[in-house]
């Protein structure tokens, strides 16, 4: 990319760069610029072999140079830019590396009047406890965020080289405006620093400093290692974003107090409700902010196995989700069982954190809802994210409507692409008012409309169960009767949980009708097995030659056993045991052993009592003998990914011939080879295709099967468990 690299400063992050650049070939020379005190480390330097060469002259350090990084302490930069100014060339990048982006703009306007257009501030969020070259590595960047900061007049071709040099270097680059990242940085760097060396220095200066550190245990050593790091440094750095920094401590002193009264008045709810809150809150910001940087996961299944054994499944996830939903709103404590502790239902449950609603757990799937009230919510500091569920922000949409407050829902990278029109479309005729992208997609900006929601009568145009429980949601709110009406049942969860909760909702053939008279009463859920989560054990054990399994207390809600009727209809061998009623909802135990499966046509009027366990249906249509049809299933192509082309994408690369639709897909059965498939990040394919190993003549790999933690974090031990043999890969991404 450069013929000749200069850097400013060899020290632990100047010393990398070089070893980063070399390594990935970066620039034809790498040079050192220091002054006579640094000879020594410059020396070690070129010994290294991290610099070709070295000066303690900056014209000859400049000289040829096309690119010149600023590896200095922040403190250091305007004296730097004043040095570099004789010598300032328009043929150069310039760059620098400092924490503080704010100190760097400002030095550069005092030096130079503005801030020259080929400067990119940037900020490689990476380091160590060491210091200096010897220190430095070559792989310190990988999979490390690096932040650049523009400015309006910076040069395109600039920014695009210096962007392309850290992508290079494995850096996970981002582009933010400076006094975001002075910002967020004093927050998740900054603050974190200095509490740090505080506690270290309160506890040092402590009588009993022998003791203390004699028997501090991991949780010490791992809070304050970053108080290892070059006090001069963090010094310079907190002074330069004092003006970001301090308004945080104060905050953060007004938590400490508050803790400090809630200890003093024995006030152990509330204590717990905050420690929850950050529990949960730390996880959601490790799903959110370190997913371009966590491990992928690749599924590798070796081909052959059966299932067998008895299990059970985790807990529904729609269910779980209206529990947290419905107790909230309820008056009383709401005490909920067998609630699935994966990330969708997780963020449902963070968000009604957010809005104030005290939650205990969950532990070992047990919460404990302390329910507001049907107008009890209060307004959330920030923005209500929901990583990758759909069912969540949906639902949220129609609630939030008719609140008193402002809300804004968002989610990750493939919820904000995902249609949001036909529940924002409807609402709007309710008198909602929320705005969506362009496309019709998050994030969602909710006005609130506390009083102000008219009742309709819609008539749904696709069958959808998130769009009919979305409009309940909101016709709890709304003036007069709101009715919904679909063209095939969908499942219904949202009524039968509502008249759990002592609500009132009436219901003739295929209309459902809620006003906002009425109130919700807690009620103690035990949530049933998810069938979705149970579709891919019935597929798997009707597939694979000597399988016999039993699945324990699954959930068989009419509208939602289409995986059942259609394995039947093709020949699968599933006896329905121990039919019973737990808390309104209807549960069985399953019984599979393996038959063989043949081809059929899918009554339509099945499809949307099934329609989000097709991915696994495809899987077994391949298996069977003859032609499997689908149709009026075009709702498949705007859920996690569009899993009719992904499915049908697939199928072939394991030669399976499969003909995708407009509104279905066409599979002719028989055989399953083996081959490299993508997931494209949705959950069910990834275990649809896992589940395609037990039939498969040669190894299955799955990429991109993170995900499958959204829904089923425990599939990969419990599918190997029954006998599948599948492994996982984890590779840096």
């Amino acid at each position: 990319m450069f013929n000749r690299l200069c850097i400013i400063g060899v020290g632990l992050i100047g010393g990398s760069i070089a070893r980063a650049a070399r390594q990935n070939g970066l620039s034809k020379s790498i040079v050192g610029y220091g002054r006579q005190q640094d000879m020594q480390n410059l020396a070690t330097a070129k010994r290294l072999g991290v610099i070709d060469n070295y000066y303690l002259q900056i014209e000859q350090a400049l000289q040829g140079a096309d690119c010149v990084v600023i590896a200095t302490p922040v403190a250091s930069v305007e004296s730097i830019f004043a040095l570099l100014k004789p010598f300032w060339s328009e043929h150069t990048i310039y760059t620098d590396v400092g924490s503080t982006k704010g100190s760097i703009v400002s030095a550069a306007q005092r030096v130079f009047g503005n801030v020259p257009d080929n400067l990119v501030p940037a900020h490689p969020i990476a380091g160590a406890e060491q210091s200096g070259v010897e220190a430095s590595l070559d792989d310190l960047f990988l999979n490390k965020r690096l932040i650049i900061t523009p400015l309006d007049n910076t040069r395109a071709e600039a920014l695009h080289k210096i962007q392309c040099f850290w992508e290079r270097c494995g850096s996970v680059v981002s582009v933010m405006d400076v006094k975001r990242h002075d910002a967020v940085l004093a927050a998740t760097s900054h603050l974190p620093h200095i509490l740090a060396f505080a506690l270290v220095d309160m506890l040092g200066h402590k009588d009993e400093q022998g003791e203390i550190f004699k028997y501090a245990a991991g949780g010490f050593r791992d809070f304050t290692r970053i108080a290892s790091s070059d006090p001069a440094m963090w010094r310079d750095i907190c002074f330069a974003n004092k003006n970001k920094i301090i308004p945080l401590i104060q905050q953060t002193k007004d938590q400490l107090d508050k803790i400090q009264r809630l200890l003093e008045n024995d006030d152990g709810q509330q204590l717990l409700a905050i420690f929850a809150y950050a529990n949960t809150a730390r996880q959601r910001f490790l799903n959110q902010f370190e997913g371009n940087m966590s491990k992928s996961i690749t599924f590798q299944v070796q081909p052959g196995g059966k299932l067998q054994g008895e299990a059970r499944v985790p807990g529904d996830k729609s269910i779980s989700h209206r529990s947290i939903m419905l107790g909230s709103l309820a008056e009383g404590i709401t005490n909920v069982k067998g609630f699935l502790e994966a990330e969708d239902a997780l963020a449902t449950l963070q968000a009604f954190r957010d809005m104030g609603v005290e939650i205990d757990g969950p532990v070992n799937g047990c919460l404990t809802i302390h329910g507001v009230g049907k107008n009890g919510l209060k307004a959330p500091k920030n923005e209500l994210y929901l990583g990758n569920s759909g069912t969540s922000m949906r639902l949220l949409s129609g609630l939030l409507a008719g609140q008193p407050f402002n809300s804004v829902l968002t989610g990750d990278k493939s919820l904000s692409g995902r249609p949001m029109k036909r529940v924002t479309e409807p609402l709007a005729a309710m008198g909602a008012d929320i705005k969506t992208t362009e496309k019709g997609t998050a994030p969602l900006y909710i006005t609130g409309k506390s009083g102000q929601l008219k009742g309709i009568d819609y008539v749904m145009p696709m069958a959808s169960a998130q769009v009919k429980s979305c409009l309940l949601l909101a016709g709890m709110y709304a003036e007069g009767e709101t009715s919904v009406t679909e063209p095939a049942p969908t499942r219904d969860h949202t009524e039968r949980m509502l008249s759990g909760f002592s609500y009132p909702v009436k219901k003739e053939g295929s209309k459902v009708t809620v006003t906002a008279n009425g109130h919700l009463s807690a009620a103690d859920i035990d949530v049933p097995s998810d069938i979705s989560s149970a579709a891919f054990f019935l597929v798997g054990a009707s597939i694979a030659p000597g399988s016999d399994l039993l699945l324990k207390h699954v959930g068989i809600n009419p509208t939602r056993t289409g995986i059942i009727d259609i394995l039947r209809l093709m020949g699968a061998n599933i006896e329905v045991l121990d039919a019973r009623i737990v808390g309104g909802e209807p549960v069985a135990d399953l019984h599979v052993v393996y038959s063989p499966l043949k081809g059929i046509d899918i009554p339509e009027e099945l499809v949307p009592l099934a329609i989000d366990e097709f991915p696994v249906l495809f899987i077994a249509a391949a298996c069977a003998n003859g032609q499997t049809r689908l149709s009026g299933a075009e709702e498949l192509r705007v859920k996690e990914s569009d899993r009719i082309q992904v499915m049908a994408d697939g199928l072939q690369i394991l030669g399976v011939d499969a003909r995708p639709t407009a509104d279905g897909m066409i599979i002719q059965g028989g055989s399953i080879g083996g081959g490299v498939v993508t997931s494209h990040g949705d959950h069910r394919i990834a275990m649809s295709f896992s589940i395609a190993g037990l039939r498969a003549d040669a190894q299955i790999t799955v990429l991109d099967c993170a995900n499958v933690n959204t829904s089923f974090p425990e599939f990969k031990d419990l599918v190997r468990r029954l006998g599948l043999a599948l492994a996982l890969v984890c590779e840096e991404s």
